[in-house]
């Protein structure tokens, strides 16, 4: 898979270059880069912003270095899914990362300031699959950080990221909808806590009930809203 991102803080994007991602990055099962949106503009300022039509508090990032950085990147056979990080998108989800991790390239382009100008998106949609995706109902300074998290959670569910595929089947949001049971590891005693006697039983059965229970358990305290009726 080959992701871009276009941002005016490149740098906020190091982070991907570590751990599992780093290192699936050097076996090429992902191909990243982060592009700094000022290469696109020709003033001595490197202006990517101006002040809105019809008034308003802020500045809006201009349209015509982003037409020139989709000019550059986009695929010319139609196969990018641009990603415009927007708290006014659709809510990012487990499901969502499993449907773009089939993705064959993604640009996400993240937005500063108040926004960007509607013109960008509506011209993105005439060259490539447009997709407005929120991480949640609150409010960031940029796009950035909202990406990084999108393509941690996308890019993890590509073959060969993670070591072990199996353990993505039983994290939290994941095709049974449940909550991840609570885990435990060694000393079997810590400070006066101990680990469940079932876990430290042998009878897998039993262990698989409780765990299951445990899930539904805290689906129901935490996140009633992911129970089917």
């Amino acid at each position: 898979m080959r992701i871009d991102a276009v941002t005016i803080f490149p740098d906020y994007f190091d982070a991907l270059n570590i751990s599992l991602l780093g290192k699936a990055q050097e076996k090429n099962l992902i191909q990243f880069q982060a592009h700094d949106l000022r290469k696109w503009t020709f003033d001595k300022h490197k202006t990517v912003d101006d002040s809105p039509y019809g008034g308003g508090a802020g500045m809006l990032m201009k349209p015509e270095p982003w037409g020139l950085a989709f000019d550059e990147l986009l695929d010319p056979e139609g196969e990018t899914i641009v990603i415009f990080t927007n708290p006014a998108g659709e809510v990012f989800k487990q499901a969502t990362a499993y449907e773009l991790a089939k993705a064959e390239h993604i640009v996400f382009a993240c937005g500063r300031y108040e926004g960007i100008d509607q013109r960008v998106i509506d011209y993105a949609s005439t060259e490539a699959k447009v997709r407005l995706i929120s991480i949640g109902d609150y409010i960031l300074n940029g796009g950035e950080v909202a990406a990084i998290a999108m393509i941690e959670s996308i890019a993890r569910l590509i073959p060969g990221v993670i070591g072990n595929a199996e353990s993505l089947a039983e994290e939290s949001h994941n095709e049974s909808g449940l909550l991840e049971y609570p885990s435990y590891t060694k000393p079997a005693s810590w400070r006066g806590f101990d680990v469940p006697e079932v876990l430290t039983s042998g009878n897998h059965a039993a262990i698989a009930a409780w765990r299951h229970a445990q899930q539904v358990e805290r689906t129901k305290a935490v996140r009633p809203d992911l129970l089917s009726d």
